[in-house]
This record gives structure tokens, C-alpha cells and sequence, in this order.
């Protein structure tokens, strides 16, 4: 571990080097490329350069033990220096784990109704308002990028864009199922329903990541529909792509251009293409072993919003949380906190 950690520091210390040489300045490309991997080193240097300073320390203090008056004081210093060892060396584990190549892409988040018909919309739409309120309380950015509203303002299917450095590692663990137990408007009886809704969280795709051959698309127009008002597009500005290979569509109809739709498609196209290929080669490895925060597949049930009770419990970590508007107002850091935590022990353990 030393040896690697030895290896980073020095590599660190060359790109940091590079960042002020004249001819990388010149190149925006490098200069991104050499700032984007400086900063993806960096905790692990510095964490490196504390653990070298308590080391000396702790030599130090084992060098004055020897001398009788100092020995008392010595023993304290040798004992807060050992101390420190253990907790960086921890904290350095940690961050030597294999990072996710994509935790710093941008997400595309789609939400679809499942069981319990107009409830089950109602509470997609609930989501969709929930990840934008923690989007924008996480400094991140959202953007929509296709909606199917229904008369009493659910959503049938809503996808959208969250944008910003590290989206992709606050929003990965929300694929799944979410169940939702509370009494409907329409029920007069009183009687509590249990509805689900489906998220998938895609990583976007950058073009060089994928190859797409145009002759592979076929590229539909026609006009935006919806639960009604003024917004309704009069022409066919609305989008539909399919991936004729795989039988993939994609729908976008939230711009009045027809070429942002495309492109706004084409992005969530390749997201998708790309998870594809992603669940073939990881396969092999999830048929071994199911992670302990979840697969991330689509028909796991990961979350139960329970209403009467105001509480909201992840089943993949045991979490209880009674404090269900809050979560649904977009406070979702202590539950994205403790699924990371689990996640990162997880990986610690399968290294042993």
C-alpha cells in the first residue's frame, strides 16, 4: 500500500508541476485533463503527506521517552501520534479503493409509474420534484428532458438531466423500485394503498464512449402531447429515436426545437446504450455476488415511503428515517451518505 501511495504522491507532485509550465497553460485539453486528475489525487496526497508528519512524530517522541524528564510528556505525544497512524491509515484505505470511472459524469434520471395506476403517478411526480430539490440544495443543475403528465398532474414517465461535478455518485443508488403506503385523494374509505414507481439513474454518455451508426436510426417527428395549456407545441417538434439493433426508443418533447429534442434524445440514447454494455461485461460478476447496497437494478425494491407512519426506510442498509416530508423536500444526504458508507465497507471487506 505504501509503495502505491509513494507512486501517487510523487505523480501528484509532477502534475502539479505541469499545471504552470507555459506550453500546458496553452492547451485548454491538457491543462483540463492534467486540473481534472490533480484534483482526483490530491485527498490521497495530502492524507499521505499527514500520515508521513505523525510518523515523525511518533519517532520523536519515541527518541525523548529516554529522557526522564521529558518522558511523561513524551508518552502523551507518542500516544495522540499512534493515534492519529490508525485514523489516517483508515481514511487512506478508503480512498485507495477503485473509484467509479463514472461518479463525476452527469446523470440522466428516468422515472416511470408502476403498480397503483393514478396514486402510482401522482408519487413519480412527487420523485421527480424530490432528486430536483436535492439537485439544486447539491449544487448541481437540472434539466428536463421528457414528461407524460396525466389530467390530475402525476407523471406516467419523466426524464431529466442532473448536471455537475460528482452527480453520478450522489444519484447512482436511487435505481430501483420505490414503494409508496399512504391513503389516496380518490379513496374515501380510508384505506392505505401501496403503489410503486420504477427510477433508473443512467451515467451520460460521452460520444467517444460509444459508437452509433446513423444508418442504426430511425428518427421520428410529431407533436408533443400532454395533460393540455398554452404549451402545447403546434408542430412536430417532438422526437422519437430507435436504436433499430437493440429496439431501444427514446422520446423527447420538452423543447420548441426540433434539434434541441434531437439532441437532448441522442444524449439519453447513448446513456442508455452505454448501460447496456455495461450490464453485459459486469454480469458475470453480479451472478456471483449481490452487492449489499444493491444491484442497481431496476426491479430491486430499494425504498418505502409509509405516510401514515411519516417514515421512510431503505431496505438495502436496514435505514429508518421518520421524516418523510423533509426527504421528500429534497433532503436526502443523510440516506446517500449512509448508502456510501456501506458501499465503501463493502468494498473494504471483498478486499480482504
Amino acid at each position: 500500500m505504501f509503495d502505491r501511495l509513494h507512486a501517487i504522491a510523487n505523480r501528484y507532485e509532477e502534475v502539479t508541476n505541469r499545471l504552470y509550465q507555459p506550453e500546458v497553460t496553452t492547451q485548454p485539453a491538457l491543462y483540463r485533463a492534467l486540473m481534472k486528475e490533480a484534483n482526483e489525487l490530491r485527498p490521497i496526497a495530502e492524507a499521505y503527506t499527514c500520515y508521513q508528519q505523525q510518523q515523525t512524530r511518533l519517532t520523536e517522541a519515541q527518541e525523548m521517552m529516554a529522557d526522564p524528564e521529558l518522558s511523561q510528556l513524551a508518552g502523551e505525544e507518542y500516544a495522540d501520534a499512534k493515534r492519529q497512524i490508525e485514523h489516517i491509515t483508515e481514511e487512506l484505505k478508503i480512498l485507495l479503493l477503485p473509484r467509479d470511472p463514472n461518479d463525476d459524469k452527469n446523470v440522466i434520471v428516468e422515472i416511470r409509474a408502476g403498480a397503483g395506476g393514478e396514486e402510482s403517478a401522482l408519487f413519480a411526480h412527487s420523485l421527480h420534484r424530490m432528486y430536483c430539490m436535492y439537485a439544486e440544495k447539491s449544487g448541481f443543475r437540472h434539466e428536463p428532458i421528457n414528461i407524460n403528465e396525466t389530467e390530475l398532474g402525476g407523471c406516467k414517465e419523466v426524464s431529466f438531466m442532473i448536471s455537475g461535478d460528482g452527480a453520478y455518485s450522489r444519484f447512482k443508488f436511487e435505481s430501483g423500485v420505490h414503494r409508496v403506503q399512504r391513503v389516496p385523494e380518490t379513496e374515501t374509505g380510508g384505506r392505505i394503498h401501496t403503489s410503486t414507481v420504477t427510477v433508473a439513474v443512467l451515467p451520460e454518455a460521452e460520444e467517444v464512449e460509444l459508437d452509433i451508426n446513423p444508418a442504426d436510426l430511425q428518427i421520428d417527428t410529431y407533436r408533443s402531447s400532454g395533460a393540455g395549456g398554452q404549451h402545447i407545441n403546434k408542430t412536430e417538434s417532438a422526437i422519437r429515436i430507435t436504436h433499430l439493433p437493440t429496439g431501444t426508443v427514446v422520446e423527447c418533447q420538452d423543447e420548441r426545437s426540433q434539434y434541441k429534442n434531437k439532441d437532448k434524445a441522442m444524449r439519453v440514447l447513448r446513456a442508455r446504450l452505454l448501460e447496456q454494455e455495461q450490464q453485459k461485461q459486469q454480469s458475470a460478476i453480479a451472478a456471483d455476488r449481490k452487492a449489499q447496497v444493491g444491484t442497481g437494478d431496476r426491479s430491486e425494491r430499494i425504498r418505502t415511503y409509509n405516510f401514515p407512519q411519516g417514515r421512510v426506510t431503505d431496505h438495502r442498509i436496514g435505514l429508518t428515517l421518520y421524516k418523510i416530508d423533509t426527504i421528500l423536500d429534497g433532503d436526502l444526504d443523510e440516506i446517500v451518505d449512509t448508502l456510501v458508507t456501506a458501499h465503501r465497507a463493502e468494498q473494504l471487506q471483498n478486499q480482504q
